[in-house]
């Protein structure tokens, strides 16, 4: 069995400015901005949620399938799926569109200017949740705000477990949308920002998401994540990084390792675990793809942090 996830394939293009943005950017003159940043430092990364969290899935040893679009400039990101060895079968190449794309501009103070262009994330709602995918759980992750409400109702539909993760896509939503989200899905998984706009948009608070669902997740961070089940709410303390370089793509990570975990059949509370670990691995390395792990490591990571982890036939 194989976890489906939904969400977007992107090339992320960051570029790193020595100076300051405040120091060549002249409040009075806003209204006629027409600045140029010299950037030495530049850096191409494959990205996008569902790209990000099927390279930690696959890395564990699980066999993720996306459903996802590409532009016709997607070839590289066609090449590496297939090095990976992560299925495209439900990887869609839209033509006359770009892949998806975000250009950030860093300065020195971790400020950061960005632009976005969906391109062929726009029609990720033609993609439809396949009936012979074989996946035994999913996630919606954030793309195209169609195909986000489409794939949560085709995967409710088919009887297919998953999880609701809205990421920077929640915004895109009034409440009655997020409550039908929370409504379809199993379990639910949202930074602590990300759970204050849940609950405000709702109308409900955390308690009374997570009554709804299996569970709800609100990550914080490096201090770890609070796992809010009918039972209760319960702090999984975070795992210390051997280094901090780069938290993008922190979070997918966390959620390749949850989805990994909750496919193996290991309780809610432990497949946070695993997430905080896998997280920690992330952060120490530039990029959202580019952390190198086996499962081996990452179990001897978990026992080091939390005592013996969960056995299963793939974990023994």
């Amino acid at each position: 069995m194989s976890s489906l996830i939904c969400g977007s394939l992107a090339f992320d293009t960051i570029a790193t400015f020595d100076g300051r943005f405040a120091e060549h950017i002249l409040p009075d003159k806003i209204h006629v901005l027409n600045v140029s940043f010299l950037v030495p430092g530049l850096r191409r990364d494959f990205g996008g949620c569902a790209g990000n969290i099927a390279y930690t899935c696959k890395l564990l040893g699980g066999e993720p399938l996306m459903l996802a679009t590409l532009g016709e400039d997607g070839g590289d990101y066609v090449q590496r799926l297939d090095d990976l060895g992560i299925s495209r079968r439900h990887v869609k190449v839209v033509a006359g569109s770009h892949t998806a794309q975000a250009h950030i501009i860093t300065d020195r103070d971790d400020n950061q200017i960005t632009s976005f262009h969906a391109g062929a994330m726009q029609f990720a709602h033609t993609q439809q949740v396949p009936a012979d995918a074989g996946a035994s759980l999913g996630i919606v992750a954030p793309d195209g705000r169609q195909a986000m409400v489409e794939h949560a109702q085709q995967m409710a539909a088919a009887g297919v477990p998953f999880v609701f993760d809205p990421g920077q896509g929640l915004p895109m939503f009034d409440g009655e949308h997020l409550r039908r989200f929370v409504d379809q899905a199993s379990w639910v998984v949202v930074n602590d920002y990300e759970a204050a706009m849940l609950a405000e948009r709702t109308g409900w608070d955390l308690p009374d998401i997570a009554a709804q669902v299996r569970g709800l997740v609100v990550t914080r961070g490096a201090q770890g994540c609070d796992v809010y089940q009918p039972s209760g709410c319960e702090r999984v303390p975070g795992v210390a990084a051997a280094r901090v370089i780069d938290p993008t793509g922190c979070g997918d990570a966390f959620r390749g390792a949850l989805l990994w975990a909750l496919e193996a059949g290991w309780p809610l509370l432990d497949a946070c675990r695993l997430g905080n670990v896998l997280g920690a691995r992330k952060v120490a390395c530039a990029g959202p793809q580019n952390h190198r792990v086996e499962l081996s490591q990452a179990l001897a990571d978990f026992r080091q942090a939390y005592g013996d982890p969960p056995r299963d036939a793939r974990a023994a």
